[in-house]
């Protein structure tokens, strides 16, 4: 079954209306002619988790005169934040304080627009994940304190959160977490209604739990080359 296909039957299962959901497809180890291949085929937003692969590639699709959002949606680190507000439409991937106030300073000087930022989650608390730890007491502070950061940044707007579903978590729960972040988050700041959940094989339950946007990429493109 398509991908789009799946994601209206995910939709239909719980009476959501399919455009709630934004199909990201994930494009790292391909080139930039793929992606204007894909916005010639209505693909209208795309993501990627590596700057040193992202910067190049949407420099070359512009150029091309090919029109896309793009979506970082891997780990960030303080020092690609200039790079990344240079291209990226959406970012997926704040966990810290300091990264959300480095990310802030580069876009205040290098983009015209406020950018898009998602508060990454971590469901399951791993730091070696990345995402702002959720709990009790004092761990439940930290996504607070991220969420705050990125709201009363000017250059910033804080859309919503993301996650990964922690491979040894059943997804159906993770999810289910996640929405509930999610729905804390939002009883303190309304528009931040985007939750980023969902890939190639659990697309379905991410939905099922309210999922605004998943990130697709073998199930579009299909098996990628192993990055060097």
């Amino acid at each position: 079954m398509a991908v789009r296909e799946r994601i209206g039957a995910a939709c239909e299962a719980v009476a959501r209306d399919p455009g709630e959901v934004t199909l990201v497809v994930v494009t790292k180890t391909y080139p930039a002619s793929d992606v204007e291949l894909l916005a010639g085929l209505g693909v209208a937003d795309v993501g990627e988790n590596r700057d040193q692969e992202a910067a190049p590639k949407a420099a070359a699709v512009a150029a091309a005169g090919a029109r896309v959002r793009w979506h970082f949606v891997g780990q960030l680190q303080r020092n690609k934040c200039r790079s990344v507000a240079g291209y990226a439409d959406v970012v997926h991937s704040v966990d810290g304080v300091r990264l959300a106030r480095a990310l802030a300073g580069a876009a205040e000087r290098h983009r015209e627009r406020p950018l898009d930022v998602l508060v990454q989650v971590s469901i399951d608390g791993d730091p070696a994940r990345g995402g702002a730890v959720v709990g009790a007491g004092e761990p439940d502070r930290q996504l607070d304190r991220v969420a705050a950061a990125v709201a009363g940044a000017a250059p910033l707007r804080l859309a919503g959160v993301m996650a990964v579903a922690p491979m040894h978590w059943v997804p159906e729960a993770a999810f289910e977490k996640l929405a509930e972040v999610s729905a804390r988050l939002r009883a303190d700041y309304p528009a931040a209604t985007a939750v980023s959940a969902g890939m190639s094989g659990d697309l379905e339950p991410a939905i099922a739990h309210g999922a605004t946007h998943v990130r697709i990429g073998s199930a579009v493109l299909g098996t990628r080359a192993k990055l060097r």
